[in-house]
């Protein structure tokens, strides 16, 4: 159904539900203060003057005046959403008896004016991208932990990185929203100033297609051509792309040997087909050494597949800083 916003605003971030009041300004749309957003489509604000210093926490705020059905959502955005009755869109903060979450609704994405030098990363995957088993509101993702990096770097500080992690997600099809390959112009190529894509993809597929009696038995070759699409499309838009090798996962409640007999034949071509304009090898990062199946203990947060906040640490310092500089 079409979206009606009756308001929004944008602040920068005290923590929790607290804005900096001075810092707050009211979001219009051509001018308008509300906006109708026709369904499947995207509707750019009008720009705002307000300077935002890398790694800040921004807080945006919608009023929806009328009952929106089921909401465009990203469920697992690993940051609190405050929803409360009424409009509080330019509040201080958010009423006490407000209902909180760890999704976005409606909101896509922020974009900033930066340095004419300044470039994009785009990381495209599933929930271990998304951050799934790092702390709430803790900014400890990898791809976070990797613009953190970039920003403390003098080589780097000019590149930024975008999550592009949606969790349950396929490379090769749809299921937890459409695929990676179905998503590519949305996610990457619609994003500005996309240089580089890191692509951590594929353990999805291999779970729910590498189970006992499945009737559409996934295969190395499968895999490997959904990940040719991927480069092919990068490079035929002048993006580099770097590409990670699938982490473990034995002891996990799908993981099977077909499916670790699959990871091991792709990340074996990851790392040697040449195909890639760089590797991340995740999977080294945080395997165990003395059983490679598995995750090292202090990295797993129990379920065997999520990396924790230490896990997600030891992926992004397996990034060459050198790969993104000047």
């Amino acid at each position: 159904e079409p979206l009606e916003v009756g308001a929004a605003h944008i602040a920068l971030s005290k923590g929790k539900s607290a804005i900096d009041a001075a810092t707050g300004r009211a979001l219009t749309f051509s001018g308008r203060t509300s906006v109708t957003v026709a369904p499947g489509t995207l509707v750019l604000s009008d720009p705002v003057d307000l300077t935002v210093a890398p790694l800040t926490d921004v807080a945006i705020s919608l009023y929806v005046p009328n009952d929106t059905g089921s909401p465009a959502i990203h469920r697992h955005a690993i940051r609190t959403t405050y929803v409360a009755k009424g409009n509080h869109a330019a509040a201080p903060s958010m009423p006490s008896d407000a209902e909180t979450f760890v999704s976005y609704f409606w909101l896509s994405s922020l974009d900033v004016v930066a340095a004419p030098d300044a470039y994009t990363i785009a990381t495209l995957g599933d929930s271990i991208t998304d951050g799934w088993a790092t702390t709430v509101d803790a900014n400890l993702a990898w791809p976070t932990l990797l613009a953190k990096r970039l920003a403390s770097d003098k080589r780097t500080k000019h590149v930024g990185v975008v999550n592009q992690g949606i969790s349950g997600n396929q490379l090769l099809r749809n299921g937890a929203g459409v695929s990676m390959l179905a998503r590519f112009d949305r996610d990457i190529l619609a994003r500005p100033g996309v240089r580089w894509v890191v692509l951590l993809a594929g353990i999805n597929d291999i779970n729910f297609r590498s189970r006992a009696g499945s009737t559409t038995p996934l295969t190395p070759e499968e895999l490997i051509a959904g990940y040719e699409q991927i480069i092919e499309r990068c490079h035929a838009h002048g993006i580099r792309i770097a590409g990670a090798t699938i982490t473990p996962q034995e002891g996990q409640t799908t993981a099977t040997a077909a499916g670790e007999a699959i990871r091991q034949a792709v990340n074996t071509w990851i790392r040697t087909s040449g195909r890639f304009d760089a590797v991340v090898d995740f999977d080294a990062a945080i395997r165990d050494p003395a059983r490679p199946a598995r995750m090292k203990a202090e990295f797993d947060p129990g379920d065997h597949i999520h990396p924790n906040d230490r896990g997600n640490e030891a992926m992004a310092a397996a990034f060459d800083l050198a790969l993104f500089a000047r």
